[in-house]
């Protein structure tokens, strides 16, 4: 096994951009951060490359140290967490590159040649969701995950997706627990579920540690509801607080979990953010667990490049996975150098969000609706509605307009600023 050793490890920083139509909406939430990647190759004294990647702003891990793994053996190191995605990842390619087999045959037994996944869109106005549904199908899909946000119109956005979607279409709605308690989802989604026939999920509509209020809305409507995945939740299965989950983190912990699911006779969907290669590895480990049954998340349709060579066609909502050795797809080497991070992409200028509702109140926020921002605080409080027809949100740089430097200077020392019409 000598020529098994890890002879040099390099790595790579990226800026890979979001597609143009979204790309705004994505800077308004800090999606575009994701931008940011870390690809990672290893070469074995054999000269094996195996290749990897971490989007560097939203991953369960980043790689920190790693030139520790030189020396080292790819067989005993892949399943290490604590290595972080993009090196292990790199790991895992190695390793099946020097066995001849797919990253698969390294995790167990298939039972599926073909993953289903899902297209992706952070929070964006109706229309634009429409647009994206439009793209999804193009590109193959046959469902896509959405954010049900409080600050833009849901029951628009389920409509146009809905119209413009063949009668097959599915749609998965995160809430992130923007719906807040039981009382208050329950009528929102009898609602919906009812007009809506193509919501097919829904996931996270209150805290997960809300057993009763869980079970309750399971209990009131008939669309299966999700939730992260954790040991906890797992063992609390008796409650009734789930059908299923959303499987995240490294390869260890997923394949733990998936394992986990299985046992209790729950599906699941694999979320793994990235370009290609992320989508490639979440194929493989899709293709071993027998209850990743819901579509993936791995948001490669967000990207303007996949970073691979030839990229992976989905087709009916389906992804073929890889028979290559490895992770059986090829790095674009060229994207290397056309990709490669400046360092000050991540910075924005400011700005002011604003939501407005149809009766003329208004409220101002500073700079962003990222999940630390003060849009996110505002609303958890459930001062407002947490489903309101006619609402919208827009978002204005603030450039060298006085009126507008001035609101955005109050907006930031108070947090926001509410205006009745």
């Amino acid at each position: 096994m000598s020529q098994s050793r890890i002879a040099s490890v390099e790595t790579h920083l990226l800026w890979v951009p979001t597609r143009q139509a979204t790309r705004r909406e994505m800077e308004r939430a800090l999606i575009h951060a994701w931008s940011e990647i870390e690809v990672t190759i290893v070469e074995l004294e054999s000269g094996v490359i195996g290749t990897g990647e971490t989007i560097q702003n939203y991953t369960w891990g980043r790689s920190v140290d790693h030139q520790a793994v030189v020396g080292g053996n790819p067989f005993e190191l892949m399943w290490q967490d604590r290595l972080g995605a993009g090196l292990q990842m790199a790991l895992l390619d190695a390793a099946g590159k020097e066995a001849g087999v797919p990253v698969s045959r390294l995790l167990g037994e298939p039972c599926r040649t073909h993953c289903p996944v899902s297209h992706w869109g952070h929070d964006m106005p109706p229309d634009l969701y429409r647009q994206e549904a439009l793209w999804a199908i193009e590109h193959g899909y046959t469902s896509m995950k959405i954010k049900t946000r409080p600050w833009f119109d849901v029951v628009e956005t389920l409509d146009l997706i809905s119209d413009a979607t063949p009668d097959t279409f599915e749609i998965d709605t995160d809430w992130n627990d923007f719906l807040l308690s039981a009382p208050r989802a329950i009528p929102v989604l009898k609602h919906l579920e009812d007009r809506f026939p193509k919501m097919a999920l829904v996931e996270g509509p209150i805290p997960a540690a809300d057993s009763s209020g869980n079970k309750a809305i399971r209990d009131a409507i008939t669309c299966p509801v999700a939730h992260h995945y954790s040991d906890e939740l797992a063992l609390r299965i008796d409650h009734g607080g789930c059908d299923g989950y959303v499987m995240a983190g490294g390869v260890s912990a997923v394949m733990r979990g998936g394992h986990t699911a299985a046992a209790y006779g729950q599906p699941f969907f694999l979320q793994m953010v990235g370009t290609g290669l992320t989508a490639a590895l979440a194929a493989h480990i899709g293709s071993v667990l027998s209850h990743a049954q819901w579509p993936a998340i791995t948001c490669t349709g967000i990207y303007e490049h996949d970073l691979l060579t030839d990229s992976l066609e989905v087709r009916h909502g389906l992804v073929t996975v890889p028979d290559g050795p490895g992770l059986g797809v090829d790095l674009d080497r060229e994207a290397l150098s056309r990709f490669k991070a400046r360092g000050d992409e991540i910075d924005l200028p400011p700005r002011i969000v604003t939501y407005r509702q149809p009766d003329g109140l208004t409220v101002h926020f500073a700079n962003n609706s990222h999940n630390s921002s003060a849009v996110w605080a505002f609303f958890r409080r459930g001062t407002l509605p947490v489903l309101m027809p006619g609402v919208t949100t827009t978002m204005v740089d603030v450039g060298d307009d006085p009126e507008l430097v001035e609101l955005h200077r109050r907006v930031s020392a108070a947090g926001y600023l509410i205006k009745s019409g």
